[in-house]
């Protein structure tokens, strides 16, 4: 990103470099976690951190202060008011920063707190360059700042370049991508198109939501993006007992900013769900490894049985060369359409396993209709214009035994007449 999407002219504030090497960390309460020599693999880099508490603990310590007293009467301490920094913040920012391969990761209260922070960079008259297919949260915020902010903005089908490059102008102030896209599990060219929209204006700002792959599987950063952010209530938490999210740079000046709205209003993580968030991310490669590879069953089965299956990890998917050019895997998020909307909710109301629940990322598994639930904010009209079938069912797959998932999507899928067998024949051959 250049200069003056920077800030324009203005110097730069001193950014505090954060080594990924470990041989020049800034002093902290809460350093970033350093290693000698080289980059550790992700499974390390995830689970290996170092604080330096006065009693050397394991886990970093819940600073669950509101204050901090100074030792002068001018301040000037690092920490004096917990809005603005926390040390059990600043813990789990500085390993965000480390396993998202950012100079500077931010969190905040939640995943849509972290787009609303990222967002209020834009002016009236600026224009957003976005997908057809979003998730639901994200085409309400974005209608609201049409409707009430005077931002224009474009909804395309981002998985197509040259139509994102139809609406790029000198006035395109931000693209905002998904990948895959939820919940039809469309899949973005990132570098292509971070590259499109840096040609149209320099001072663009192109960020990703990398909730759907977490950092484990995709850096968005590495690949052209200027921002990339995350709910870490999904994969980066993994239980679904906290709010978080998660927003990573590599330009200090960018940084300097979104902390600035951080602490200006207010919505910086409180330090026990950061402490949570950093107990969450510790285990997320064991998570994703188990949840892709139940995905991929799940996703193989359904596919043998004759539905239409969105999944990134199938050879059948028209990007799934485009995906795996980018990404370390295929996650753990499918879905698959019926051809017949009260099937689909048969299906869903048959599962037992399959917990109905909005959200995904947990370690148990769960099923929805988005154009009832995730997505219904999005009205019936434009749903129908954004080709998003109603029937579609999307399964966000967790650790449990597959076979038991398998048979009890199984049982679903004949409860509800979507299958051609009969139960008494399934009770006899349940592997079948």
């Amino acid at each position: 990103m250049s200069a003056a999407g920077s800030g324009g002219d203005a110097p730069k504030k001193a950014f505090p470099h954060v080594d990924l090497e470990g041989h020049d960390l800034p002093p902290s309460p809460a350093p970033s976690s350093p290693h000698a020599g080289r980059r550790y693999n992700i499974a390390t880099e995830l689970v290996y951190t170092e604080g330096s508490d006065q009693y050397n603990a394991s886990s970093v310590p819940i600073y669950q202060s509101a204050t901090f007293k100074q030792t002068s009467g001018g301040g000037g301490g690092e920490y004096d008011y917990t809005r603005s920094g926390n040390p059990t913040r600043t813990h789990l920012e500085r390993h965000l920063a480390k396993i998202m391969s950012a100079q500077r990761a931010l969190v905040v209260s939640s995943g849509m707190a972290a787009l609303d922070v990222i967002t209020r960079m834009l002016r009236p008259g600026d224009e957003v360059v976005t997908g057809d297919d979003l998730y639901g949260g994200t085409h309400r915020l974005l209608k609201y700042l049409s409707t009430n902010g005077g931002i224009i903005v474009h909804h395309v089908d981002t998985t197509v370049p040259e139509k994102v490059r139809e609406v790029l102008t000198s006035k395109t102030a931000m693209v905002l991508l998904e990948t895959p896209t939820n919940p039809l599990i469309k899949i973005v060219d990132i570098p292509q198109i971070a590259t499109a929209a840096h040609e149209a204006n320099p001072n663009c700002v192109v960020s990703v939501d990398n909730t759907m792959m977490s950092p484990l599987l995709l850096n968005p950063l590495e690949l052209g993006a200027d921002i990339v952010y995350e709910s870490g209530t999904k994969y980066l938490s993994g239980h679904h007992d906290l709010m978080a999210g998660v927003i990573a740079v590599n330009d200090a000046g960018l940084g300097d900013k979104l902390y600035f709205t951080i602490n200006s209003s207010g919505c910086g993580l409180s330090p026990f769900d950061s402490w949570l968030l950093m107990r969450g991310v510790k285990t997320l490669k064991v998570r994703m490894d188990q949840q892709q590879t139940n995905a991929q069953r799940i996703a193989d089965f359904l596919e043998t049985h004759g539905f239409k299956v969105r999944y990134p990890g199938l050879r059948s998917h028209p990007q799934y060369e485009l995906h795996h050019s980018m990404a370390r895997g295929s996650g753990a998020v499918l879905s698959f359409e019926t051809g017949d909307v009260g099937v689909s909710e048969r299906i869903v109301e048959s599962a037992k396993l399959w917990a109905i629940s909005v959200s995904f990322g947990c370690v148990n598994s769960l099923i929805s209709m988005p154009c009832r639930m995730s997505h219904a904010s999005i009205d019936a009209k434009t749903r129908a214009e954004r080709a998003m079938p109603e029937d579609l069912i999307r399964l966000c797959v967790g650790i449990e035994d597959v076979d038991d998932l398998i048979d009890d999507l199984q049982r679903a899928l004949v409860q509800a007449g979507a299958v051609n067998v009969t139960l008494d024949d399934f009770q006899a051959n349940p592997s079948s």
